[in-house]
């Protein structure tokens, strides 16, 4: 096995460890955009999910309240006591929505995982080339 010598001078190789390490760098900020803008997509998701659930009890509240009291009340129930039946049953339902809009938005963790893991494996392979 033949082995070279490196005939670059400590302060070329310096500047190319400089070189690297500044690409490493901008290579590893942008990773973390990336990972973050990911993440906040998922939790405008959630939040499209919380406002179409909320919007959807609201009409189902209005019109299927106003069916149901209006049965109630052939049906023989005073209309007071209809209108609560009614409302309970649709705001139930209005809840189960809501419930998996905020499911959805549980807090997720924004902390940039895969930028991190990198970023150890970058000092290393910078502690590897400075040795």
């Amino acid at each position: 096995m033949a082995s070279t010598k490196d005939e670059r001078s400590l302060g070329e190789m310096f500047a190319e460890l400089s070189r690297e390490t500044r690409t490493l760098v901008q290579q590893e900020l942008q990773l973390a955009k990336t990972e973050l803008t990911e993440k906040a997509s998922k939790m405008g998701k959630g939040v499209g999910l919380l406002v179409g659930g909320g919007l959807i009890a609201y009409g189902g509240l209005l019109s299927i309240i106003a069916a149901m009291v209006l049965i109630l009340i052939v049906i023989g129930l005073p209309p007071w006591a209809a209108a609560l039946v009614g409302g309970v049953l649709v705001a139930g339902i209005g809840y189960l929505l809501i419930r998996s809009g905020l499911a959805a938005l549980k807090p997720q963790e924004l902390t940039p995982r895969k930028t991190i893991d990198t970023l150890k494996e970058d000092a290393q392979w910078l502690k590897a080339q400075v040795k």
